[in-house]
């Protein structure tokens, strides 16, 4: 049986143990944190846009598109 822990610490208290880290771990907490902004983000904007019209092929005609586009402006 597991139990739960709750612990309440500040944000300063949270920094401090941050610093502590090792760089490869701080470097990997950025990540974690980076990719549930990053889910935060997608799942609000899927909410917003929800359509049953959307097709895979759409959706890959367009991530075509955008990366044409982008590859184009980075030869430039």
């Amino acid at each position: 049986m597991k139990t739960a822990l709750k612990i309440d610490f500040t944000f300063d208290q949270i920094l401090s143990l941050v610093k502590q880290l090792p760089k490869q771990q701080k470097i990997k907490l950025s990540k974690e944190l980076e990719k549930e902004v990053i889910d935060s983000k997608l799942s609000k904007l899927l909410k917003i846009y929800k359509t049953e019209e959307l097709s895979l092929k759409t959706i890959n005609e367009e991530s075509e598109k955008v990366r044409k586009e982008l590859y184009e402006n980075q030869k430039h």
